[in-house]
């Protein structure tokens, strides 16, 4: 992370990554187009690396779309969500090249505009078997676009945290555009129920990974009912680990309340950044560490430590009878509650 606006600083981790998603990628149409010309002699070369590109940027999709909920699920699933949108720029110069592609092919060897050729060739919207199903491939690429072009964290601070995460949660009306664009198209002319079984395995897949990760998050969101003083009893002393914290709704917001070296602080668990898990991260050398991208905040301040400038809200905590106990009305980004003395930990974790 830093706190300026620099280029991508290229280290040898970024360099693999790359490398691997590169010849990945490479090596995926290379095997497309030769086993497709192999099976099928009578498709073009044109029409198999159109196809190629294609099948690559769903295949992409639904790997990115996986990784949330799986590091959800499992932290060891963390290090695909540092590097998630190398893949979703790589996918939308895939979907990019699928459509260049396409539209040289089939729309611009004519007397009409290609863009225009591509709206307007087909309009049996009322048919199944004939749908235009360009047209959700076209609102598709559209999102991807945007998605695509606003990656940095210079749109990510100018947008405000909220704006850009709702702007790209559009991914998931993109992915249904694409698997509408696939179903209505391709496989109109497929008599094979390969490619159905493998378009259906995959949404499944997507869905049945976020259905997972949403029953797993039923327990924290559960509502602690106040008391009349404003206080909530979260959980117990011994049920929070070292360096580390438990989770708890209070008020309709995520509580983290971490135990560090004898002293207990509570935070909102939602990161700055990109509304991260506060809570499912870590301490490290004195400051939470977030699990996604690594942004760091005091516990006693919820302030990022110089020359950042992220805060997050802080809570008054207090325990009673070995019980923790979080006053529900939340003090202002950046305020400093004492951390609360519990004694020295039994053993000192890294």
């Amino acid at each position: 992370m830093s706190h300026a606006y620099v280029a991508v600083q290229w280290n040898r981790q970024k360099r693999v990554y790359d490398a691997c998603l590169a010849g990945g990628l490479m090596l995926y149409l290379a095997l497309f187009v030769g086993l497709g010309a192999a099976v099928n002699p009578g498709v073009t070369a044109e029409t198999l690396v159109i196809r190629g590109l294609g099948t690559a940027a769903l295949l992409l999709l639904h790997v990115i779309l996986c990784i949330g909920p799986l590091c959800r699920l499992s932290p060891s699933f963390l290090p695909l969500l540092y590097n998630r949108r190398h893949l979703g720029v790589t996918m939308f110069a895939l979907a990019l090249a699928h459509a260049g592609f396409a539209l040289f092919q089939f729309h611009a060897l004519g007397d009409v505009n290609p863009f225009v050729s591509v709206l307007t060739a087909n309009t049996r919207f009322a048919s199944a078997s004939q749908f235009p199903f360009e047209a959700f491939g076209l609102v598709a690429l559209a999102i991807l676009f945007v998605m695509a072009a606003t990656s940095h964290d210079f749109w990510l601070a100018n947008l405000t945290a909220p704006v850009w995460k709702t702007l790209h949660m559009l991914v998931y009306v993109a992915y249904g555009a694409l698997v509408l664009h696939v179903a209505l198209g391709v496989l109109q002319d497929e008599t094979s129920p390969l490619l159905a079984g493998a378009l259906a395995f995959g949404f499944a897949t997507v869905v049945g990974l976020h259905l997972a990760a949403a029953a797993r998050e039923v327990a924290p969101d559960r509502e602690r009912p106040p008391r009349d003083d404003g206080w909530v009893d979260v959980c117990a002393v011994a049920d929070i680990p070292e360096k580390r914290a438990r989770i708890a709704a209070v008020a309709g917001e995520r509580v983290a309340v971490f135990r560090c070296e004898g002293r207990l602080s509570a935070v909102s668990n939602v990161c700055q950044h990109q509304n991260g898990p506060l809570g499912e991260g870590r301490i490290v050398r004195g400051c939470i560490t977030c699990p996604w991208h690594g942004y760091q905040y005091d516990p006693a301040t919820g302030a990022s430590p110089a020359p950042f400038t992220e805060r997050v809200p802080t809570f008054n905590l207090r325990v009673r009878a070995g019980r923790v106990e979080v006053h529900r009305t939340p003090n202002p980004p950046g305020t400093r509650v004492e951390p609360v003395w519990i004694g020295e930990p039994v053993a000192r974790a890294s």
